[in-house]
């Protein structure tokens, strides 16, 4: 490792769990004192797209959760097995999440409901010869050839009503028409959840929301060490200069309160920016009204990205996952419940005890509803005789089989009408207390959308010197987007890279070469 240079300021652009990665690991492993790191969000809260809000009285909120799992994320566990519990500082936030699963496992006894409100048999994934060739084929495929295509250019249209792909699709949100890459990417790693995907034994929760379990004992910690959090700043510009044939960032431009303000950024000091967001230009509805229908005009994450890649394709192109909401958004909803009602139904119908059975997804349903129930509570601060639960749904677009209008149109109160209807559980009887917070969410899959390999900048460009990119939108090969991995991954990439430090990053762990997962797969491809 290259010795700090004394005074060696380093900037965080985004306060998500890239750039709060990328200042744990400058601390932890790089020697930069916490003191001369400064984390810039715009948001009144860090995290980003990991978040927790609200409260028992006027409803909790989640845009999402993200799937965890200990059989891989090597990077992310690497970095919370350093990080104290809030709980109980005499354990790292990775050991309290062992234990945690530890007593609670994942076995789901009803993955998938079918129209006639059944639990369906989901012990073969219901495939026929000609979906195991295809399937085979796509993955086998290398990334260049596969290059910018999307699943239906390689999967016939039957594929689509498998078993297996509205398991796959809903346990990591895919659409037909995401891309290709993508998809072959999500089989080989994880590829070991393959063969359980229908009971999602692999998946681990964290103890509360992952807000209150993995980034406020992170954000925590980093204010211990003496880092700044500079929240309800938006930088609206960096300032590129040639220095000796490479760009180097030397200063920036913020907004707050309503007045602008610069900072300069000396020869040696560093900046990662976290380049656009998943959940940018989500909103809010609630009980009595749907989300607003915001667009690429209301968002502030692309942007910045859209002025500094301008003229410089080794930064990525935004463009191509910025173009087409109607194939990157779908649409989340909290419920908060004050009585037991629901949970008790509902742990009566699946057979699972909430925290043990992961999605219940409603596989007939035109919006291709999902929901999870957690353990309970689910936030740090609910009370006792409070009950939180999420759902989500792909297909936002379209009309609900019990509410006449597509869930983009619908309240709070519509969305568990439909819910009601799938399960054929009285309105009044299970959701008498309920507030619903619907979240529409734009860009949220846009990651997946079909892409060229140059569209995603690497974590430090070859003609970059003093700026990373940390988010899920840079390419690291092998490893997949939509995960708590891939930011903190690219966050150590760029780290060690920038600071020259010799300590191997964790190897993504290649269950895909074991030949057990692989007689796993083929045995439960065969079923």
């Amino acid at each position: 490792m290259t010795a700090p240079t004394k005074d060696r300021k380093a900037y965080t652009i985004g306060g998500g769990i890239g750039a709060m990665a990328a200042a744990a690991f400058m601390i932890r492993d790089g020697g930069i004192p916490g003191h001369d790191i400064t984390i810039y969000e715009a948001a009144s809260v860090a995290g980003g797209s990991l978040d927790g809000a609200g409260n028992a009285a006027d409803g909790y909120t989640l845009r999402g959760g993200r799937m965890l799992t200990t059989d891989n994320y090597e990077c992310t566990w690497g970095l919370f097995k350093s990080i104290p519990s809030l709980a109980d500082p005499r354990k790292t936030v990775f050991d309290e999440t062992v234990a945690f699963n530890e007593r609670h496992k994942s076995h789901s006894q009803a993955r998938l409901v079918d129209g006639n409100r059944a639990i369906v048999d989901v012990s073969s994934m219901g495939f026929t010869m000609k979906d195991r060739e295809e399937l085979v084929r796509l993955a086998e495929a290398s990334e260049q050839t596969l290059g910018a295509s999307c699943i239906t250019d390689w999967l016939a249209p039957e594929f689509f009503q498998t078993k297996f792909w509205f398991m796959w699709a809903t346990t990591f949100a895919f659409q037909p028409w995401h891309s290709a890459v993508e998809f072959k990417r999500y089989l080989h790693r994880f590829m070991k959840e393959f063969s359980r995907i229908e009971t999602l034994a692999g998946v681990k929760r964290t103890i509360f929301n992952q807000y209150d379990s993995l980034v406020r004992p992170l954000e925590h910690w980093l204010k211990s060490q003496g880092v700044s959090f500079r929240k309800g700043h938006t930088v609206t510009g960096l300032d590129l200069t040639d220095v000796d044939g490479k760009i180097a960032v030397t200063g920036l431009t913020y907004r707050h309160n309503d007045q602008t303000e610069s900072v300069a950024v000396g020869g040696d000091d560093l900046v990662f920016f976290q380049n656009a967001s998943m959940t940018d230009a989500s909103s809010f509805g609630s009980m009595t009204k749907p989300p607003a229908p915001l667009t690429k005009k209301d968002s502030g994450g692309w942007a910045l990205w859209e002025k500094v890649a301008k003229d410089r394709p080794a930064f990525g192109n935004p463009a191509a996952f910025n173009s087409s909401i109607p194939e990157s958004y779908w649409q989340s909803f909290t419920v908060t419940l004050r009585d037991p009602a629901f949970f008790d139904k509902m742990e009566a119908f699946s057979g699972n005890k909430a925290g043990t059975g992961g999605l219940v997804t409603f596989k007939d349903s035109r919006w291709l509803m999902s929901i999870v129930l957690a353990y309970q509570p689910h936030f740090a601060d609910q009370p006792a005789g409070v009950f939180v639960f999420w759902g989500y749904a792909l297909h936002p677009d379209r009309i609900g089989d019990y509410v006449a209008k597509p869930m983009s149109e619908c309240s709070g109160k519509d969305i568990l009408r439909e819910l009601c209807g799938h399960l054929n559980f009285d309105f009044n009887t299970v959701f008498a207390t309920a507030n619903c917070i619907p979240c529409r969410m734009p860009y949220i899959t846009s990651m997946f959308m079909p892409r060229a390999k140059t569209d995603r900048p690497v974590p430090v460009p070859a003609n970059s010197k003093n700026l990373a990119f940390v988010s899920q939108f840079v390419e690291i090969p092998e490893d997949v987007v939509f995960t708590v991995e891939y930011s903190v991954r690219a966050a150590q990439t760029a780290v060690y890279e920038l600071l020259d430090i010799k300590r191997e990053i964790p190897p993504i762990l290649h269950h895909d070469k074991s030949l057990k997962v692989n007689l796993d797969a083929v045995f439960k491809a065969f079923e």
